[in-house]
């Protein structure tokens, strides 16, 4: 046999070997039956975990059980399942023995119910899959979530979690997929907008604002029950809001009942008044009512008074005194009729209405204003009373003056006299130095030894001698050395609370008389009378604000501020006073500190007085000197912080925090008692009150 035929037996070999198995596969392939399509179910009493590999082996997936999950499972079939339906039936026998699936990045977790809503994933709108445990996010567009959590709760299953997002006005629920998709039908029935929007009612003859006042406290008086309906039913409330521009109602109610019922009223209530009821009282609550009155008797007097406004007499410019119950006429004309005029109030018909006679009367004791005038001058007045009638700011300003002194001085000297001799009859020379005022000087010292001024003061005494008939000592010699060294650290925070525009003005300190002239008054008498006139002026510290808030929040300051003190140095003339002053305008943000202004001094004075000649000698000039100096460094500053307190509430904190500081204070400052004292407590704040809530005092 040559070697192709060789070559050619083998590569037959091969391809016989091949084509064998391939054939009997292929044999297999088309006796074997096509793959089943139902499967029969029977597991009585079956441990999970042998259901659990044979639901593995039907659907493929891959499972992982926790192993608090042990138990039996019993699933019974009378015909074949179909094989999409066979999962579905295994999740609905682990929630009967309280075990759910979490389907998690292709694994089926089977957990405990409880936990399982720790491992669910989130969908923020319909999955579509297996009735596993899922958590959905539920994004409302016009109910609100914490609403409805009430009422889905029950829908949930106990073991499962509702829960509402305000912030987002989501509802986040995690329950099994087939109750979430009722629940999702549920959500989006019930988040429908609603069907009443606001309705605008336009008042004729009345006021708006008094209409809205008078219809929202009609539904606030109402009986316990009906308002108790009113508080769960949103469907019941009503809400009625005054445009004073358009002098219209604006009222929205869901129920058509209860809007028809604010019709009804708005519609009684504006009826034309006859002039006999054209007087309306408006009692304010913040503005002052003499002063408001003037305002507005201003408005109508400036109008009034224009060329071509009025026919006829028209009322005086100038207002009246202001007193209790003021009043002046806000109009002229004889052919105005007293009626009430029907067109409504608009902010075009203010100088038409000038022309109408009218009275603004103010009564300082209720704080009312007194209005008399038709229908559509009142609604006008009414509404620019609305806006001035508004809570005024109030700024709390902190001052901080800082004061830090050091004052260092010394003086040293030596002084002699030589009064030997001088009583004997005949004539004697005396000589001597003299350096210093009155209690350093030599002279002074020998006539009143007790008038030596402070410091070391070492002197020779040879007895005493008679000057001018007066006894003195003969001192020799009076060698004087004094140092002196004082600091000063003041500190004061005077603080004074204010309306906005309002002056405020606060002293700490004391009623200085001064004199100002003296004289005699001669009488009958031969002894005249002195006599001294007096003026008082207060000596402290003095502050003087006037606050001007802006839109943004900055807070404009008229400030005078001022540091005065009695000086010790004593003056013939009369009381000499240290006055540190800045009077000043600014501008500072809320709560913010700003430097006022300031004083740095630092000074040094020194002096020598001496004998000539003899002063200037080394050594021995010290005998004949008397050297002093001083040095006195003064800084000053003056810091400001306003604080706006915009509402009751930042005033009662502002108070509470002061207050509690001034008691924490008097119990720091509580002396220790002991045998001689007693037990006698010392007085002391009590703890501040709760906030009551205030009670609507509006009429």
């Amino acid at each position: 046999m040559n070697q192709h035929t060789l070559q050619a037996a083998i590569v037959a070999v091969a391809l016989s070997c091949a084509y064998v198995p391939a054939l009997r596969a292929m044999a297999q392939a088309a006796e074997s039956p096509a793959p089943v399509k139902t499967v029969t179910l029977n597991f009585v009493d079956a441990d999970i975990e042998g259901v659990v590999k044979a639901m593995a082996e039907v659907t493929g997936k891959n499972f992982v059980l926790d192993p608090r999950v042990k138990g039996t499972v019993n699933i019974i079939s009378a015909r074949p399942v179909a094989r999409d339906t066979v999962y579905e039936v295994f999740l609905s026998a682990l929630r009967l023995q309280g075990f759910a699936a979490v389907e998690d990045h292709g694994l089926v977790k089977i957990l405990p119910e409880a936990d399982a809503k720790q491992h669910s994933n989130v969908q923020s709108s319909r999955h579509p899959g297996s009735d596993g445990l899922q958590t959905r996010v539920f994004a409302l567009a016009h109910q609100s979530a914490v609403q409805l959590v009430p009422t889905l709760r029950p829908l949930v299953a106990p073991n499962n979690t509702i829960t509402a997002l305000q912030d987002s006005n989501s509802l986040v629920i995690t329950d099994y997929a087939s109750n979430l998709e009722r629940l999702a039908g549920i959500i989006a029935a019930v988040d429908q907008p609603d069907e009443a929007g606001a309705t605008m009612i336009v008042l004729q003859h009345a006021s708006a604002l008094d209409a809205a006042r008078t219809i929202n406290n009609l539904f606030a008086a109402a009986p316990q029950a009906l308002q108790t309906l009113q508080g769960t039913d949103p469907t019941q409330r009503v809400a009625v809001i005054a445009d004073a521009r358009s002098n219209s109602l604006l009222v929205r109610a869901a129920d058509p009942a209860r809007l028809a019922q604010v019709r009804k009223f708005a519609a009684l209530l504006d009826s034309p008044t006859s002039a006999a009821g054209n007087v309306h009282v408006v009692y304010l609550k913040n503005a002052e009512a003499v002063q408001l009155a003037e305002t507005l008797r201003g408005i109508y007097s400036g109008s009034a008074s224009s060329p071509g406004q009025v026919s006829g007499a028209a009322a005086p410019a100038e207002a009246v005194s202001p007193n209790a119950t003021a009043g002046v006429a806000i109009g002229g004309g004889a052919q105005a009729a007293s009626g009430g005029g029907g067109m409504p109030a608009t902010g075009d018909a203010m100088p038409q209405a000038a022309t109408v006679p009218g009275i603004i009367q103010a009564d300082a004791a209720t704080n009312s204003i007194i209005i008399t005038a038709p229908d559509a001058v009142y609604n006008n007045l009414r509404a620019v009373v609305e806006k001035l009638d508004a809570r005024r700011l109030q700024v709390y300003v902190e001052a901080l003056v800082v004061e830090l002194t050091a004052n260092k001085a010394g003086e040293f000297g030596i002084q002699w006299q030589d009064l030997g001799g001088i009583g004997e009859s005949g004539t004697q020379v005396f000589g001597g130095t003299n350096f210093g005022g009155a209690g350093r000087n030599i002279i002074g010292i020998a006539q009143n030894p007790a008038s030596a001024g402070p410091g070391l003061n070492i002197g020779t005494v040879h007895g005493s001698v008679t000057v001018g008939g007066v006894q003195v000592l003969n001192l020799g010699l009076l060698a004087r050395a004094l140092e002196t060294d004082s600091n000063a650290n003041i500190l004061s925070t005077p603080t004074l609370l204010t309306l906005d525009n309002e002056e405020a003005k606060i002293v700490v300190g004391q009623n200085v008389p001064f004199i100002t002239g003296q004289y005699a008054v001669s009488g009958a008498a031969t002894t005249p009378s002195p006599f001294q006139t007096i003026e008082r002026k207060d000596v402290g510290l003095t502050l003087r604000i006037r606050p001007q808030i802006s839109e943004g929040g900055v807070v404009r300051l008229q400030i005078y501020q001022e540091v005065s003190s009695i000086a010790d140095t004593a003056n013939p003339a009369g009381v000499i006073t240290n006055t540190r002053s800045i009077e000043s305008t600014v501008l500072v943000d809320d709560g913010q500190i700003i430097v006022l202004g300031g004083l740095m001094q630092d000074s040094v004075n020194g002096g020598v007085a001496k004998v000539p000649l003899l002063g200037s000698l080394p050594l021995l000039g010290g005998l004949f000197r008397y050297n002093n100096h001083s040095r006195t460094k003064t800084n000053l500053m003056v810091f400001l912080r306003p604080t706006v307190l915009r509402d009751a509430q930042g005033a009662g904190a502002l108070t509470g925090e002061r207050y509690d500081y001034i008691r924490g204070q008097q119990i720091h400052a509580e002396p220790t008692r002991g045998a001689v004292r007693g037990n006698d407590p010392s007085p002391l704040l009590p703890p501040l009150p709760p906030a009551s809530a205030g009670q609507d005092n509006r009429r």
